[in-house]
């Protein structure tokens, strides 16, 4: 009777465990390189978000890809391949007004406001305006990352109306870390690199690179890098997860503001970085580096947008690119 009934009691223990991780839902999430996903790098290695999940009662198992830029990130959640997205208020405003008729994408909340670089190798280029023929620029994709989308406006201001898509021929997409080695060797036909954090101050300690335009100037001031979107579809069937989510969001946020030298050493170790801590905690500690929730200046880019039909209609405000949930914040 007593090896029956630590039998059944076994048997019992496994079809509980079964159950718990047959009913555990897997939620997959996408980032991108550099630092300014840190937020996401926090959530990931702390597991917030399944320590939020447990709190609302669910059971969440997380799945962490990788993309280089959010063209393919859209592509993949359009698929089905992915839940959340993130990247540049580019791809998230093309996918916006791309899905608005549809499957409805939007945002769930802002990652920070950080400013974008352009550096250059070349020492004849001190603007925009001097880049010729000759040189390349590398950046995460052409024409839809925040990157090209703040090239052109930057080229409007320079060039004049209509002339926005003067330096797009120049233009190469190249991942972070590509753009950075290539532009750095001085042998490739890259000179310039719009890029982001931290890879933009990599560059800046080379003594033959400047900068040559920052994103701030082009918006008058900070605005948001980088968000995270999902479609309507999944919002709507999972506003429980989304919650968690942002709340696990948020903690890591928190988390980077209280501790920063030790969520620098977390990043550089997660990222197998070859930046050293205290300059990654430079980086976090900055303060035209925010973390921050709150969407900043989404409206100039859309203007934008939507004046030069890179999307079909433009949003009446922020709120119409993002998700509720964060609908009591300050954005623009």
């Amino acid at each position: 009777m007593r090896k029956l009934l630590r039998t059944t009691m076994v048997a019992a223990a496994l079809t509980a465990a079964f159950i718990a991780t047959a009913s555990a839902q897997t939620v997959r999430i996408a980032k991108q390189f550099g630092i300014s996903y840190l937020p996401l790098t926090v959530m990931e290695e702390r597991r917030l978000l399944e320590e939020h999940g447990k709190k609302l009662g669910l059971d969440i198992k997380t799945e962490w890809v990788r993309f280089t830029s959010g063209t393919p990130m859209n592509e993949a959640i359009l698929s089905g391949n992915l839940d959340i997205a993130s990247g540049g208020v580019g791809p998230l405003l093309t996918a916006w007004g791309r899905t608005k008729a549809n499957v409805g994408i939007k945002g769930i909340a802002a990652i920070n406001a950080m400013p974008l670089y352009l550096n250059t190798i070349n020492p004849n280029v001190k603007t925009i305006a001097d880049f010729t023929d000759k040189d390349r620029i590398a950046l995460p994709a052409v024409k839809v990352s925040i990157q090209a989308v703040t090239l052109q406006m930057a080229a409007e201001k320079v060039f004049g109306p209509g002339q926005h898509f003067k330096l797009e021929p120049l233009t190469v997409s190249l991942g972070h870390p590509d753009g950075m080695s290539q532009m750095l060797t001085g042998k490739s036909e890259i000179s310039g690199h719009f890029t982001s954090a931290p890879f933009q101050y990599q560059e800046l300690e080379d003594k033959r690179v400047r900068k040559v335009l920052d994103s701030y100037d082009v918006l008058g001031g900070p605005h948001t890098f980088n968000s995270v979107w999902a479609t309507t579809k999944f919002y709507n069937e999972n506003r429980k997860v989304v919650q968690a989510f942002v709340a696990a969001l948020e903690d890591a946020m928190a988390q980077i503001k209280k501790d920063p030298a030790g969520v620098a050493a977390l990043w550089v170790k997660a990222e197998n970085s070859k930046l050293p801590v205290a300059d990654a905690e430079k980086i976090i500690r900055a303060p035209e580096n925010e973390w921050t929730l709150t969407p900043k200046k989404i409206m100039p880019y859309a203007d934008y947008m939507a004046r030069v039909g890179m999307i079909p209609t433009k949003p009446t405000s922020w709120k119409d690119v993002y998700f509720d949930d964060i609908h009591k914040l300050p954005g623009s």
